[in-house]
């Protein structure tokens, strides 16, 4: 994939001894980031762009004739955002689309909102908690703005520069990059983390990724694309439960009539 143009408005020069020309900004999860928001907006408008062009790799559902499952699951995302703990709920666009790829198990989300969701992983699910704890853990994502929290901490510094500079290959492998990014296990942890926590705030039982991980533990078949950008260490399961025990939730609503009722609309 290619970018013809990628603006990158905060440019650094590291040294061994200094970090001059950006202010640095400090988060949880781990890493420094070098970024503004605003680079996360166009970072992401970018990646959403080259995505939505790539229909081979990334066959988006169409609207029309999914109206209700479009409208399903994307309600399921304005709880999440309108629970209180979204930092960036008005300032990145939350755009959702669906995948029209029924084999794979993934979902991500791009800086500044833009969040993707494979018809695979919605019909393996088996309740709609599960499916809010993922699009939770998703958006904590890119609201705790780790890919450029990870980019900053990844040595892509120079790639970006280059990008700014015109370099259409060094903005395409930005892009893919971005697309297929590995986040560390400490952001993996601060998104299952505030996964809970927002959903927390909603009638949802506040552990609903948890249930996408027991299951995948069920199976015992092959690790989900899903699982391949997303390291799962052994303790997962109990650290998203004790997480909402610690956050003294009180939702239980799994919702399993209605998931199912949705998922037989998946033609």
């Amino acid at each position: 994939m290619k970018i013809h143009k990628l603006i990158i408005g905060c440019v650094c020069l590291l040294s061994l001894w200094s970090i001059s020309g950006c202010n640095i900004g400090k988060g949880g999860g781990g890493g420094f980031n070098l970024y503004p928001v605003s680079e996360d907006i166009k970072l992401g408008l970018q990646v959403s762009k080259e995505i939505e062009s790539n229909s081979k790799d990334f066959p988006i559902l169409p609207e029309a004739g999914n109206q209700e499952i479009y409208r399903y699951v994307r309600g399921i995302r304005d709880k999440i955002l309108n629970s209180g703990g979204v930092k960036h709920r008005s300032t990145f666009k939350w755009e959702l689309k669906i995948i029209d790829d029924k084999e794979t198990l993934n979902a991500f989300v791009t800086p500044g909102g833009y969040i993707y969701v494979y018809l695979g992983l919605i019909k393996f699910l088996d309740s709609e908690d599960q499916l809010a704890g993922v699009l939770g853990h998703e958006i904590a994502h890119a609201d705790r703005r780790h890919a450029t929290r990870q980019m900053t901490s990844g040595g892509m510094i120079g790639l970006l520069s280059q990008a700014v500079l015109g370099n259409s290959s060094a903005a395409g492998q930005v892009t893919n990059a971005l697309i297929g990014l590995k986040f560390s296990r400490s952001h993996e942890s601060e998104a299952d983390e505030y996964s809970v926590k927002y959903l927390c705030n909603t009638e949802y039982n506040a552990a609903g990724s948890a249930g996408f991980f027991k299951k995948i533990q069920s199976q015992g078949g092959k690790t989900p694309q899903f699982l391949s950008t997303h390291p799962n260490p052994e303790n997962r399961v109990e650290n998203i439960e004790l997480e909402k025990r610690k956050n003294g939730c009180k939702g239980n609503q799994k919702y399993l009539t209605e998931y199912a009722r949705m998922k037989n609309k998946i033609r």
